[in-house]
């Protein structure tokens, strides 16, 4: 047994980075965290010199912050329910300065690439040049900074004279101002772009291959998160109150134009904005259906009707990419699709962990925070994962549960319920824990037995 301790790569220190780090940091298991940027806080720092950042000027959180914060470290009271991007960046910041692990974190540094080694642990190449080996890896690169463009591409599209962006490429109104703006999409960056261009394009389209329901950010006064958002309340209680809760507030959506969804609430991931119905009932942004094609200087849509058009934006979503893995050892290719036990565990390689790689209906920063705990107290040898029978029945059931509920979607492979999600992280935890004591399981070296 070696008495060299465990050393951590962790890749990225956005939110669910600085989690990892924070946890492994306050446990005293070695690690080094590297940021591309020049700061903490990934996609919450607008104009962030990684060049990955998808934030823009008008960007706020949709999960209040009461439901987003660390457990232990509130946001400051001062703070408005629904922040700004400046201010969810800055609170990062100081999460990392009143946790003291700053100088653990290597800035202007990435990784290119990882390789799994045949007698365990892993070889780390950084975009220096420089490999360094290392016994676990813990990804928590994001999953909102690869475009997912429209497929296939609509006809004309490649010989059009309209400007088309990606929402990615979205930084502020000065893109929209005075310009005929199609937005196509109606997720949240879709309806925050649509408002914007409403108030800065000289016209504004906003365009819906399927209806969605679209949740205000306050409803009776209180943000919509905080009325039912417990743990001990079941999914199948919460979601039913919640429909009749919603319909209550906002009305059928094709009162205001859009398409009626072709699914009930929660079987989709829905749309946080308390902007968007207003103005389309003033009439400032006209709803479409899907566009069909374009033409030199128009955009043509599935219902016959045309528009001239300067600029469209693509809010078609992102790609699950792991750029720095072998495409042969770990791609989800076009499935966008992973699998991982519990939604953190690779059942493949040891030691090898994501954190935050879920698309919540509600907040990551809470989640990425309890994943960490879990996978420090793996490797302190203090959680014991199931056999791998056991670890690929839990995923396909999980697969078959998103099949089973949710529209069949690219967007939909890594969904879950925020309460839902924490209250299985918690019990999982404890019969880790479990499995751990009495020897079952799948048990992986202590911190100090590694390598």
């Amino acid at each position: 047994m070696s008495s060299v301790p465990v050393r951590t790569c962790i890749i990225g220190a956005g939110s669910s980075g600085i989690a990892t780090a924070k946890v492994l940091h306050e446990r005293g298991i070695a690690f080094d965290c590297y940021e591309l940027s020049d700061r903490v806080g990934g996609n919450w720092v607008w104009g962030n010199k990684n060049g990955v950042s998808a934030a823009y000027r008008s960007l706020h959180i949709n999960t209040s912050r009461e439901r987003m914060q660390f457990s232990d470290f509130p946001m400051p009271d001062h703070l408005p329910d629904f922040a700004r991007h400046d201010q969810i960046a800055a609170y990062f910041d100081a999460y990392v300065d009143h946790f003291s692990f700053r100088d653990r974190i290597v800035f202007g540094t990435g990784v290119s690439h990882v390789e799994p080694l045949a007698g365990g642990g892993f070889e780390v190449t950084l975009t220096t040049g420089e490999r360094r080996y290392y016994d676990a890896v813990c990804v928590a690169n994001g999953h909102h900074w690869d475009p997912r463009w429209p497929e296939p591409a609509f006809p004309g599209s490649d010989t059009t004279s309209i400007e088309q962006i990606h929402s990615h490429s979205y930084s502020s109104e000065t893109q929209l101002a005075g310009k005929r703006v199609v937005v196509l999409g109606m997720g949240n960056s879709a309806m925050d772009i649509a408002v914007d261009a409403s108030y800065h394009a000289r016209a504004t389209y906003l365009a819906a291959r399927s209806g969605v329901h679209i949740i205000p950010k306050y409803v009776f006064g209180r943000p919509y998160d905080q009325i039912a958002g417990k743990e001990w309340i079941p999914g199948a209680v919460r979601w039913p109150l919640a429909r009749l809760l919603f319909k209550a507030a906002t009305g059928p959506m094709n009162r205001y134009g859009l398409p009626a969804p072709d699914h009930k609430f929660a079987q989709a991931h829905p749309t946080m904005s308390s902007r968007i119905l207003d103005r389309l009932a003033h009439g400032e942004i006209t709803p479409k259906p899907t566009i069909e094609r374009f033409e030199r200087d128009a955009v043509l849509f599935t219902d016959g009707s045309r528009v001239e058009a300067d600029l469209v934006v693509y809010c078609t979503g992102y790609k699950l990419s792991f750029p720095f893995f072998d495409p042969a050892f770990l791609d989800p290719g076009d499935s966008n699709d992973i699998r991982l036990y519990k939604r953190m565990f690779s059942t493949t390689t040891q030691h090898l962990y994501f954190v935050g790689l879920i698309q919540p209906l509600g907040a990551i920063m809470p989640i990425a925070e309890r994943q960490s705990e879990i996978l420090a107290d793996h490797l302190q040898g203090l959680y014991a994962l199931p056999g791998t029978p056991e670890m690929e029945t839990e995923i396909n059931h999980y697969r078959a549960s998103l099949a089973k509920r949710y529209v069949r979607s690219k967007r939909h492979t890594i969904q879950v319920d925020f309460d839902d999600y924490m209250r299985t992280l918690r019990v999982e935890r404890a019969r880790g824990s479990k499995r751990a004591r009495g020897g079952a399981g799948k048990r992986l070296p202590l911190v100090g037995e590694i390598r």
